[in-house]
C-alpha cells in the first residue's frame, strides 16, 4: 500500500501559513463578477502556456492567445497549436467537474489524459495505461527508469485510495496535490502526456479542496520560470530506477518546493488582484459620478442577484408598475442596464457594466 515518506519541516510550515494567509486575503478583495471572469480567463491562457512550453510547445503566450481566443493559426506550428487546445479542453473539463462536485477519481484522471493526447476529437475515451516499459532519457543518458506496465494499475488504485485516506485524516490539502503530483509523475502511467496530467491532476486536487483562488492563478508559471529546479525536486532516490529506492524515498525536499510555489504563485496572484481591484473601484467610481440618483439606488438591488425585474424596482421607488417599466426601458436605452430576459412575462434585467 502507498505510504509516502516525508517530514513536516519549518519550511513547509512556513509555506502552509502563506498559503492560508493569501488565501483569505485574496477572498475578501472586492473583485466584481467582471473583474473575476477577466483574471481567470487570463490564468487559463497562462496556465495553458507554461504547462505545455514545460514539453517543448513553441507557441508563445501571445499566441497562445491568438489561438484560444481568436481562432488564429499559425502553418508551421499546428501540432503545438493542437496541443494548446487540447490542454485547454482538459482544463475546461476539470473546471466542470469542480462546479459539479464530482470529486476527482482515477477514471476521472484517464480521461483527463485522453483529453490532453486527442481532446479535439467527437469521441474521446479514457486513456489504457502504458502496454510496456517507459524510459526517460536525456540524449542518451537514462534519467529515470519508471515502475513495470503490469505494476502502474495497483500503483494507481493505491494513490487514489491514498488521497481519499489522507483527505479523512484531514492532512493539508497542499500536501496532498503536492505528494499526488509526485506520485502520479514517479508512477508515470503512459508512455506520453504525463507531465501535463500530472499538473491538471494537481491543480484539479487544489481548486477541490477550496485552494483554487476562484481560479485566478497559474502555479505552472512556477514550475516553468526554472525548469532544471523543478526537474530536480522531482529527482528524489539513490537510484533512476523506480524499484532501486524510488519508490521508497523520503519526498520532504519535494513537498518543500511545491508548497513554496504555492505559496509564491498565491503571493504574485494575489498583489495583481489588489492591483487590478483598484484600478476597477477607481474606473467604477467615475461611472458612478455620472449615474441618476436612482440609477445609484437600483445598484443596491445587484449586490444580492445579478438580474432585477421591473417589479422590484417598483418596490425598491414604491412607484406604479408603469412607472417602473417605464424606467427600466429608459435605462437600457441609456446603456445602464441590458436585457437578461426578453420574455414579457419574466423579462429581467443585468447591469451594462460589472460595477
Amino acid at each position: 500500500m502507498f505510504e509516502p515518506k516525508f517530514s513536516i519541516t519549518p519550511m513547509i510550515i512556513n509555506a502552509l501559513v502563506r498559503i492560508e494567509k493569501i488565501k483569505q486575503e485574496i477572498q475578501s478583495l472586492p473583485i466584481t463578477a467582471h473583474l473575476l471572469a477577466s483574471l481567470r480567463e487570463t490564468a487559463r491562457y497562462v496556465s495553458t502556456h507554461y504547462s505545455t512550453k514545460i514539453e517543448g510547445n513553441r507557441l508563445t503566450q501571445r499566441e497562445v492567445v491568438e489561438v484560444l481566443k481568436h481562432g488564429e493559426h499559425f502553418p508551421e506550428k499546428q501540432r503545438d497549436e493542437k496541443e494548446i487546445l487540447r490542454y485547454y479542453a482538459a482544463l475546461a473539463y476539470i473546471e466542470g467537474l469542480i462546479k459539479q462536485k464530482i470529486p476527482l477519481s482515477e477514471q476521472g484522471t484517464k480521461y483527463i489524459h485522453a483529453l490532453v493526447m486527442s481532446g479535439g476529437k467527437k469521441r474521446v475515451k479514457q486513456s489504457p495505461y502504458r502496454d510496456g516499459q517507459n524510459v526517460i532519457r536525456d540524449g542518451y543518458t537514462i534519467v529515470y527508469l519508471p515502475p513495470e506496465a503490469h505494476d502502474v494499475p495497483t500503483l494507481m488504485k493505491e494513490l487514489f485510495a491514498w488521497l481519499k485516506k489522507a483527505e479523512h485524516e484531514e492532512l493539508p490539502c497542499p500536501l496532498r496535490a503536492g505528494i499526488a503530483h509526485y506520485q502520479y509523475a514517479t508512477i508515470h502511467p503512459y508512455f506520453d502526456g504525463n507531465g501535463r496530467t500530472t499538473r491538471l491532476l494537481t491543480s484539479g486536487i487544489l481548486h477541490e479542496c477550496g485552494y483554487g483562488l476562484k481560479g485566478i492563478y497559474s502555479l505552472e508559471e512556477y514550475y516553468a520560470h526554472d525548469l532544471q529546479a523543478y526537474y530536480n525536486a522531482l529527482s528524489i532516490g539513490p537510484s533512476h530506477n523506480y524499484y532501486f529506492g524510488r519508490a521508497e524515498a523520503d519526498i520532504t525536499s519535494w513537498l518543500e518546493y511545491f508548497c513554496t510555489g504555492i505559496a509564491q504563485s498565491f503571493e504574485i496572484v494575489r498583489n495583481k488582484a489588489i492591483k487590478e481591484a483598484i484600478t476597477h473601484t477607481r474606473d467604477a467610481s467615475t461611472h458612478l459620478q455620472n449615474l441618476s440618483a436612482e440609477q445609484r439606488k437600483v445598484l443596491t438591488l445587484f449586490k444580492k442577484q445579478t438580474t432585477i425585474t421591473s417589479e422590484d424596482v417598483r418596490k425598491l421607488f414604491q412607484v406604479s408598475d408603469r412607472t417602473a417599466r417605464l424606467w427600466c426601458q429608459r435605462w437600457v436605452k441609456e446603456g445602464f442596464l441590458l436585457t437578461a430576459n426578453p420574455s414579457k412575462k419574466k423579462r429581467a434585467y443585468m447591469l451594462a457594466h460589472a460595477s
